[in-house]
C-alpha cells in the first residue's frame, strides 16, 4: 500500500470515530439509551430488535460500531502492509483498534448500570480519547518517512499551546457534567448529577471563557514574538472560529430551554472543537531531515508586520 492511499484509509477510520460520537448522542438525545434493554443482545429475547423506534435508533448505533471496527482494521492491516512501512503508525493503529471494542464495553456498563450519568460521561470522553489518536494518525501518516520529528516552535510557543489544550480537554470535561446534570440523560427515569444544571454551566462557561482568553493571548503571543508563524496562525484561527461558534451555540441552547436538536449541534461541534485542538497541537512539530535539535522562535522586528524570515536552527 502506497503512503497516500494508507493516508486515505486512516481518513476514514477518524471520520467513523467521530461519527459515532453523533450517533451516540442521538441515542441520548431521543430518549432511547434504554431502548435495547440488554447487552450485546438488544433485550432478552432478541439480539437486533427494530420493533420500535427507541430500540432501532440505539440498534443502529451499535451495529455502526462494526463500521468503525472494520474502519481501524483497515488502518492496522494498512500500516502492516504500507511501504514503507513505520512502527509509529502501526502502533497508533493497534492502540485505535483496540480501542473501539474497549468503548462498546463502556457501552454495555452505560445500559446494564441503566444509564448511570459517571458511565455516561466516561462513554463520550473515551470517545473523545479516540478522535484525538485517529487525528495523530491522520497527521503522522501525512509525514515523510524519513527524518527526525522536532519541534518548530520555541518553548514559550509550546507551552502556550498545551496551556490551551489542556484547558480545551478541561472545557470538554466540564461540558459533559452539564449534560449529566441536565434533561437529556436518555431515558426520563434514567438519574442524574445531583447539582443543578445552572451551577454546572456556570462552571463550564467560565472555563471556555479562560480557553479562549488564552487562545488570544497565543495569537498576540505568535504576532509580536514567532517569525514563521503562518502555519500554527492558520490552525489557531481554526480553533478560534470554531470556539466562538460552539460558545454561541452553548449559550444559546442553555437560554433556549436546552433543545435537543441544538445540544446535538453542540456535541458535534465539541467534536470538531477537539480535532482543531489536537491539529493545533500537531503544528508545533515536525519531521526534519537528518539529525536537527529543536528551533527557537525569532522575534519578530514590528507587531503585526510581515516577516520573512524563518526561524534559526540550533543544531
Amino acid at each position: 500500500m502506497s503512503p497516500a492511499t494508507y493516508r486515505k484509509v486512516c481518513i476514514a477510520a477518524l471520520v467513523s470515530v467521530c461519527v459515532i460520537v453523533l450517533t451516540g448522542a442521538s441515542v441520548r438525545l431521543t430518549g432511547s439509551g434504554l431502548g435495547c434493554k440488554d447487552w450485546p443482545n438488544c433485550n432478552d429475547s432478541r439480539f437486533v430488535d427494530v420493533s420500535t423506534t427507541h430500540g432501532a435508533i440505539e440498534q443502529v448505533n451499535r451495529l455502526f460500531t462494526g463500521v468503525v471496527m472494520v474502519a481501524v482494521v483497515a488502518a492496522v492491516l494498512g500500516a502492516i502492509r504500507r511501504r514503507p512501512r513505520r512502527r509509529d503508525l502501526t502502533r497508533l493503529a493497534v492502540v485505535i483498534a483496540f480501542g473501539v471494542p474497549m468503548q462498546g464495553l463502556v457501552g454495555a456498563i452505560v445500559v446494564l448500570t441503566d444509564l448511570n450519568p459517571f458511565a455516561n460521561q466516561q462513554h463520550f470522553l473515551l470517545s473523545m480519547v479516540l478522535v484525538a489518536l485517529a487525528t495523530v494518525l491522520v497527521g503522522r501518516s501525512g509525514e515523510p518517512d524519513s527524518g527526525q520529528r522536532v519541534s518548530i516552535v520555541g518553548e514559550h510557543t509550546t507551552k502556550y499551546v498545551k496551556a490551551l489544550t489542556g484547558l480545551s480537554a478541561l472545557a470538554i470535561v466540564s461540558g459533559t457534567f452539564v449534560t449529566g446534570s441536565g434533561p437529556h440523560a436518555g431515558d426520563e427515569k434514567a438519574k442524574r448529577f445531583d447539582v443543578a444544571i445552572s451551577s454546572m454551566a456556570r462552571i463550564h462557561s467560565i472555563t471556555v471563557l479562560i480557553t479562549v482568553g488564552v487562545a488570544i493571548l497565543l495569537f498576540r503571543h505568535l504576532r509580536t514574538h514567532v517569525a514563521d508563524r503562518k502555519v500554527l496562525e492558520n490552525a489557531l484561527t481554526t480553533w478560534m472560529v470554531i470556539a466562538v461558534a460552539q460558545a454561541a451555540i452553548g449559550y444559546t441552547q442553555y437560554f433556549s430551554g436546552v433543545p435537543a436538536v441544538l445540544v446535538g449541534i453542540h456535541v458535534a461541534f465539541a467534536t470538531v472543537l477537539w480535532l482543531a485542538t489536537v491539529q493545533l497541537q500537531l503544528t508545533t512539530r515536525a519531521v526534519r531531515a537528518g539529525v536537527g535539535a529543536e528551533l527557537t522562535d525569532a522575534a519578530a522586528p514590528d507587531p503585526g508586520s510581515p516577516v520573512a524570515s524563518a526561524p534559526v536552527a540550533s543544531t
